[in-house]
């Protein structure tokens, strides 16, 4: 059976990133994103509706995540699904879905990308349709 996870959301950060080493030195960065959406309920009036999701960035993704967001920051996020799994100090089986991040863009307040450095590999890949510019020969 096939299987496909993707997870594409846009948010503000609800704090600061909180950023940690593992044992092994690898960067771990924690953040929250909240997402709102508008609609009219049964009754024509407007409502708003508040869905917040805690995302997780490992690597140079976390480091650079880091330092350049804060809370409030608007940023768009690429990533999968993730369901961890724990015992609370109580016996109780507990579980969570958070998105582990895999590439993000920098978004500026007026919702737009913004010059921020790319924050991983796979955002410097130049699109191969469209030849580099030192290749042009004037």
């Amino acid at each position: 059976m096939a299987t496909y996870n993707k997870v594409l959301i846009m948010g503000n950060l609800t704090r600061d990133p909180e950023l940690k080493q593992t044992p092994s030195n690898q960067p771990v960065a924690q953040i929250g994103l909240a997402m709102n959406r508008k609609f009219k309920d049964r009754e024509g009036n407007m409502r708003e509706e508040v869905t917040y999701v805690d995302c997780e960035a490992w690597g140079r993704t976390a480091e650079v995540m880091a330092q350049y967001l804060s809370k409030g920051k608007p940023v768009f996020v690429e990533g999968r699904l993730k369901l961890d799994q724990w015992q609370d100090k109580d016996g109780n089986n507990r579980s969570k879905l958070k998105v582990v991040i895999e590439s993000f863009q920098f978004i500026d307040s007026k919702g737009g990308q913004s010059s921020a450095p790319p924050a991983n590999n796979q955002a410097q890949q130049t699109d191969p349709l469209v030849p580099p510019t030192d290749d042009i020969p004037f």
